[in-house]
């Protein structure tokens, strides 16, 4: 039976999730919700689920998710879900819009850009505008001793 224990950033094993355009923060404070769910004892999956909000006046075209985990298993990459506040349904991937994944480095840090905003020309086109939920999940052991770093 996956043991589930919630987190509300505290804990070692929580890392600093960042969302934000180059040079521009979208909230001076990000609201985030930590869980981690026990896969076989030792290690479990990190869920943090977070607001990204975008103006409608944003002037930049990129943005990025990055973080460092504090007891990440090597080989698991990051998986980043991002859902479209206004087209969500509870208990479905309705308003899903955007899935990625990025590798984790020896040091546990990851990073992932993305467009926000497409300039071609005189033709431009915001990808993202409003608000959105970000999911992020990382594989990480349960206790610092286990740590392979």
């Amino acid at each position: 039976m996956m043991k589930k224990i919630t987190l509300l950033l505290a804990n070692g094993i929580v890392g600093i999730v960042l969302i934000s355009l180059f040079s521009s923060s979208f909230a001076d404070e990000q609201f985030s919700n930590t869980e981690v769910i026990s896969i076989d004892g030792n290690i479990g999956i990190e869920k943090t689920t977070l607001t990204f909000s975008v103006p409608k006046d944003n002037n930049l075209p990129w943005a990025f998710v990055e973080g460092k985990i504090a007891n990440p298993v090597l080989d698991y990459p990051v998986i980043i879900q991002i859902y479209d506040n206004d087209d969500q349904i509870t208990g479905n991937d309705v308003g899903a819009v955007h899935f990625a994944q990025a590798d984790v480095s020896e040091d546990g840090t990851y990073e992932y850009k993305f467009r926000v905003k497409d300039i071609n020309g005189e033709k431009t086109v915001n990808i993202f505008e409003g608000d959105y939920t970000v999911k992020i999940f990382k594989v990480v052991y349960l206790y610092s001793n286990l740590s392979s770093t």
